[in-house]
Formats: structure tokens, sequence, C-alpha cells
């Protein structure tokens, strides 16, 4: 199973989890009128109009190429993954931390906690984080079965495919901001101070505002253009330069990635000066398929022969 399929089977767990969730915080609110559960609430909507972009822009990554865009479509998976940052940031984290601001100042005003439903939203609450333990554990199963021996700060940090990272760190973030939303009300409840629903509000906000910057980076990183992983580069100048080929050496190459699972090889390699236009041509044409063997994902290949020769250090001949 590529590292697409397992993204789209923990998007699609984490987004049934989060419509659920979200409407049964926006009923404990509505019956409570904790901020907590507001600020939840609406990061539960973020969250899964965060997935639904990502699904949409993986099923529009798989257009074909045009004259147009002749490389095809396959950063449009980051591209959403990137905007989905945008919402997190927005929607979630803005959004709580007004929301905190408010609480606070009313608290101030009329000294009010939790008046009516009080323990409605420490259920929904443990529900939840039931619930959205379930949906992480099913994003740490699909990531496990793609991330090989990175750690998960490397995973996070270096994977090519945005969906599973997002994932992992919505889910994180939920089930934290689940957490900060438990313990605000609780205290709440327990002191009869409003001013710990506001607490508890804003840290949901800033915890929603970190992750957000996190995957902003990420994905402008994979926006920008990155090159193919140090294995993929490794495998490849093995299979350009393997025993038996025609072609002395790599004089220089540099890859990109054109989307999660498409890569683009350019290389300048080194043939000797005596062969033959058809020798240098079924020398390529072999490498280009000992290329894809290595690495199926290459699928844009451009080698350029050349005459290498060797940089003679001043002063001599």
């Amino acid at each position: 199973m590529s590292a697409e399929a397992h993204g789209t089977k923990a998007i699609v767990a984490a987004l049934l989890a989060n419509i659920g969730i979200a409407i049964t915080k926006f009923i404990a609110w509505a019956l409570s009128g904790s901020s907590s559960m507001l600020a939840e609430a609406i990061h539960s909507v973020a969250d899964s109009g965060n997935q639904i972009l990502l699904l949409f822009g993986g099923k529009r990554a798989k257009r074909q190429a045009t004259p147009q865009h002749p490389f095809g479509y396959g950063r449009d998976r980051y591209i959403y993954a990137f905007i989905v940052s945008i919402v997190l940031f927005s929607v979630g984290g803005l959004f709580a931390l007004y929301e905190a601001y408010h609480k606070y100042h009313e608290w101030v005003l009329h000294d009010e906690g939790i008046t009516s439903w009080r323990w409605l939203p420490v259920t929904v609450l443990v529900v939840a984080i039931i619930l959205e333990s379930f949906s992480f554990r099913t994003a740490i199963k699909e990531s496990n079965a793609v991330r090989g021996n990175a750690s998960w700060k490397e995973f996070i940090r270096h994977a090519k495919a945005p969906e599973l990272p997002v994932i992992l760190l919505e889910d994180l973030g939920a089930l934290l901001g689940l957490v900060f939303a438990l313990f605000g009300v609780s205290m709440t409840l327990i002191t009869g101070e409003g001013v710990w629903d506001a607490i508890g509000t804003a840290m949901i906000g800033v915890l929603l505002v970190i992750i957000a910057i996190v995957l902003a980076i990420e994905t402008k990183s994979l926006l920008i253009g990155e090159s193919a992983t140090p294995e993929h580069v490794q495998a490849i100048e093995a299979a350009i330069v393997s025993d038996g080929a025609d072609i002395e050496r790599i004089i220089h190459m540099k890859t990109l990635h054109l989307g999660p699972d498409e890569l683009l090889v350019a290389a300048k390699i080194g043939v000797a000066q005596n062969d033959s236009a058809p020798e240098i041509a079924r020398a390529i044409d072999e490498a280009e398929a000992r290329i894809r063997e290595a690495v199926p994902i290459a699928r844009a290949i451009y080698l350029e022969p050349d005459i290498y020769r060797a940089k003679v250090p001043s002063g001599e001949g």
C-alpha cells in the first residue's frame, strides 16, 4: 500500500471522528455556555474542513498532465496541506484566543462560571478523548507502515507525502486540546471561577497556533521544492554507474519532487570520448531503465551526455 493510500485511510478515520465530536461539543456548549467547549467545537469543525481539503487535494493531484502543466498536478497535495495550516491557525487558533479573551472579560465583569448542565462538558470531553484516541491510533498505525526507521520528528520533517504528518499533528493537537479543555472546565466547576475556563481556552488557542506554524514551515519547504531522500539519491547514482554500464561517471545530478510520488532526475553524465551517437543513446536508455527499476517514483529523467574533463590544479600542466 502506498503512502497516499495509508494517508487517505487516516484522513477518513479522522474526518468521521471529528464530525461526530464537533456535533456533540456544540450541543454541550449550547447547554453549558463553556468557552472551552466552544473553542473545541470550532477546533473540530476546522479539523473536519482540513481533512476534506486533504482529500480534495489528493483527488486533484491525480489529474493528467497538460501542455500548460507538463509535469502534472502532484504538488496540489502540498498546496492543500499548506491551506490546512492557514485554516488551523485562523479558524482554530485565533478564534480560541479571541474566545479566551471574551470569556476572561465576562468573568471580570460578571464573575460567572458554568451555571447550567454543569457536568455535561466533562462527560462530552471524556467521550471525545476516547474517540479521538482511536483516530490518533489509526494515524500512528498508518504512519508506522511507511516511516521505516525514521524517528517521529524525522518523519514529520522529511516526509514527502504531507497527509500523514498533517493528520498526526492534528490528532495530537486535538487530544491535547481536549485535555486542556477538560482542565479548564473541571477547574471552573471545582472553584466556581470562570477564569479557569478562559485559561483552558487560551491554552487550546496557543497549541493550535504552534501546530499551524509547524505545518506551515514544513509544507512551505515542500512547495518550494525538495530533493529526493538520501536513500533515493544513492540508489539513482548506483543505477547510473552500475557495473557494466557505458557511463564513466556522474558529473553532477539534481533531483526534485514534483509531488509526493513523482521525482524529477536531471544529470550530466560522463561518457567515453570515442563513443558513437548510437552507443551513447543506448547507454542513456539503459541508465533510465535502471533508474526506474531502482526508484519507481522517478518519472521524469533527463540525462545529458558530456566528456568528463578533470580539473587541473592551478600551477600544474
